[in-house]
């Protein structure tokens, strides 16, 4: 395979998607599965014409994607149109949709990643981030799965824990990134759990909801990230962290914990707190070490590190943090807030400036330039 000749390709091919009338990053995400199949097919097939095949291919996987995207969204509007009264019911075959996918031919990461480039509207780069692998190590995970499936017949419908871990990345990337699909996943998770008596279920409606609360003060009105701690908890909804908290709390009093109620517990605690000194953070870290004993995870270690620094001191976070990679996503952001905690500006600095060149999306590159600038000065 002559990767340099892929390479070559790439952005002619990439140019003449967009001129055909395809938007950017949609174009992109088309090449990219092209550039996957061009690896899987040239070694046994090389095509006579290298570019005219990618053009093909991408702009095929590109018409596909258009598709799905469309009938996803023909499905929501029906569902938006649907009268409020009368025997119809308020659901549609999204959720039906999720847990086909999820088929028991498939690795539990390669269904959560179909499931969320075909139903779920995310694009590639998008899942590659909230996995924490490169784009191309995701693309070719997608592309094995819709080989896998493509032989088969998707009337074997996946388990609810498969499914649950696709609602929550797709809220996390509707609450966080560029497309907003947090309300989706909130009502397919609704459906669920009307559905069915299950504690993580309830733990992770418990969970969207308590995290959907605070979304309004997350920013301010020109983009810019606001911190917890700086939040104006005057502009919390109320009334969802009320449902969230009922919620969470029938879930634990069926003595089932799972991660979702775990991590649902510690937002519990933070809708909780009136103000940002008085959030029981002994309490909080203790949810960590369940949540730890759940599931070992690298990012719940390093959001644990935050915990310690606050109910044990900078120092104890600092020596919690260190026990960590440092390639690990946000750890340079971390190490820079408990540095400058413990006083140390010129370090905190120096990590603020470096976790902004990290930064996945431009809110948090913006509001990491401006804590480096802050201590700078």
């Amino acid at each position: 395979m002559d990767e340099a000749l892929l390479r070559s390709l790439t952005p002619a091919v990439l140019g003449i998607l967009v001129r055909r009338g395809a938007d950017f990053a949609a174009a992109e995400d088309a090449v990219q599965d092209a550039l996957v199949e061009a690896v899987r097919v040239w070694p046994e097939d090389p095509p006579r014409d290298p570019k005219g095949w990618l053009v093909t291919v991408a702009w095929r996987r590109f018409l596909d994607a258009t598709r799905a995207e469309t009938a996803r969204r023909r499905r929501e509007d029906l569902v938006d149109a649907e009268p409020e009264q009368g025997l119809a019911p308020d659901t549609d075959d999204t959720l039906q949709l999720y847990f086909l996918c999820a088929h028991p031919s498939l690795t539990p990461s390669s269904v959560v990643a179909l499931t969320l480039r075909a139903v779920g509207g995310l694009t590639t780069r998008q899942i590659a981030q909230a996995y924490l692998v490169p784009e191309a190590t995701m693309a070719q995970r997608i592309s094995r799965a819709k080989k896998t499936v493509g032989d088969v017949r998707l009337d074997q419908p996946g388990d609810v824990a498969t499914v649950l871990r696709v609602l929550y990345l797709v809220f996390n990337e509707g609450y966080s990134g560029d497309l907003d699909l947090a309300a989706e996943a909130i009502r397919l998770t609704r459906q669920l759990a009307a559905a069915i008596d299950h504690p993580e279920v309830a733990g992770l409606l418990a969970l969207m909801l308590l995290h959907h609360a605070r979304r309004a003060s997350r920013t301010t009105a020109g983009g810019s990230l606001v911190p917890l701690a700086e939040q104006d908890r005057g502009r919390w909804d109320t009334t969802l962290i009320a449902e969230g908290v009922e919620i969470l709390q029938a879930a634990l009093a069926q003595d089932r914990l799972g991660e979702f109620q775990a991590q649902a517990a510690i937002a519990a605690l933070h809708a909780d707190a009136p103000a940002a000194e008085e959030t029981d953070w002994v309490q909080i870290v203790e949810w960590y070490d369940e949540l730890l004993a759940l599931t070992d995870s690298p990012v719940v270690r390093l959001n644990r590190a935050v915990a310690v620094g606050e109910a044990d001191g900078p120092r104890a976070g600092l020596k919690a943090l260190a026990e960590l990679n440092e390639t690990l996503p946000r750890y340079s952001a971390v190490a820079a807030y408990l540095h400058e905690r413990d006083g140390d500006r010129q370090t905190a600095a120096k990590l603020y400036t470096e976790a902004a060149g990290k930064a996945s999306n431009l809110a948090e590159r913006e509001f990491l330039t401006r804590q480096a600038a802050r201590l700078n000065n």
